[in-house]
């Protein structure tokens, strides 16, 4: 029995175009209703996901790919970078490769040293050499890739508790390694007492294929990568025909 659905927002639960349809609404309020949680798990973060909860009060939200977890309106949990440590990180790689794009996201504020709306939408950020960030902790450093091989090239510079992922084929998401997805999850099954076998989890990106294989059900888009379906038990249909509603009126309503 599913008594929590876990799923990715861009490119999974979102239209392409960034909205929620009505259906998809209707869908996860009525497996609230019948006591089922339902759980955002994004790399994005909070600022951007507020609204969607006008749509869909969900009942815990992972952001930062499991760097923070908000339960209902309450910060839960928070695996960060040490403030010293993003900062030694951000400007060993811009002084080594003075061509990356590279951000950061602190305290909810995004800071870079580029113009991300080449890359981002309606998105601002404070412009940085990166000498001038605040003493806190950092959510998660954002460098711009092209391939694996930049993922390798960037890892040799973190320490032990850091790693590097892809994230759409052309970011690498710098994280603490208590920050993942799938731990965020069994965070959040721990606090709700649910077994992980009681979950079902939607994704598209390399970021979800770990949740994907520890959640009771692990759906891939139809869009989703080759690797994401090949990690799933099943595959739905695509984001914008609203794959993860129509899975769950199917196999859950």
């Amino acid at each position: 029995m599913i008594k929590m659905i876990v799923t990715d927002l861009d490119r999974t639960l979102l239209h392409s175009d960034k909205s929620i349809s009505e259906y998809t609404a209707m869908i996860l309020r009525q497996c609230q209703e019948r006591g089922i949680k339902v759980v955002f798990a994004t790399a994005r973060p909070k600022r951007t996901v507020n609204h969607f909860l006008d749509s869909i009060p969900a009942d815990a939200v992972i952001l930062h790919n499991g760097a923070v977890i908000y339960i209902g309106d309450e910060c839960y949990s928070n695996y960060g970078i040490e403030s010293a440590t993003a900062r030694n990180l951000l400007l060993a790689i811009n002084r080594d490769w003075p061509e990356t794009t590279l951000s950061v996201e602190i305290d909810d504020v995004f800071y870079a040293n580029f113009d991300v709306s080449t890359i981002w939408n309606n998105t601002q950020a404070i412009h940085t050499d990166f000498t001038d960030l605040p003493d806190k902790p950092a959510d998660k450093i954002i460098v711009g890739v092209s391939s694996m091989s930049d993922i390798q090239r960037f890892s040799k510079y973190l320490p032990a508790h850091l790693y590097i992922e892809m994230n759409d084929g052309k970011l690498g998401l710098i994280m603490n390694r208590g920050a993942a997805k799938q731990n965020a999850v069994r965070i959040l099954a721990d606090y709700y007492s649910f077994d992980m076998s009681e979950t079902v989890a939607f994704g598209d990106d390399y970021n979800d294929l770990q949740m994907l294989r520890d959640c009771g059900i692990g759906v891939a888009m139809e869009n989703a990568l080759d690797e994401v379906k090949a990690a799933a038990d099943s595959v739905c249909d695509t984001n914008d025909n609203d794959g993860v509603s129509k899975w769950l009126e199917e196999n859950v309503l």
